[in-house]
């Protein structure tokens, strides 16, 4: 599972990922949930070569690319349980080594 996912975790919804371009339910589902999960995270978060989106942007970036980027009944359930996903989020939350 973890190589699947390691490879296909880059694939779009509408065949424009890489590296096999595959699209919609060609690409398993699990690597579906962890490229949407990836892109949460990275966006809303600090990093070396840039600064964390506000949550606002985040889940707009998410609406916006429902069904090119990311599945979208994914994109749905993500987006129809934001309170839960931020909740989820500040509970793991660690400080950034960028701004400590």
């Amino acid at each position: 599972l973890a190589a699947v996912v390691a490879l296909r975790h880059h694939e779009w919804w509408n065949g424009s990922g890489y590296p096999r371009g595959l699209q919609g339910e060609e690409i398993e589902l699990m690597a579906r949930i962890v490229m949407l999960a990836d892109v949460f995270d990275a966006l809303g978060s600090e990093r070396p070569h840039k600064s964390a989106w506000p949550l606002d942007d985040v889940f707009a970036f998410v609406e916006e690319n429902r069904g090119t980027m990311f599945d979208p009944t994914l994109a749905d359930l993500l987006l129809a349980s934001k309170e839960e996903f931020v909740a989820i989020r500040r509970r793991f939350e660690t400080p950034s080594p960028i701004t400590s």
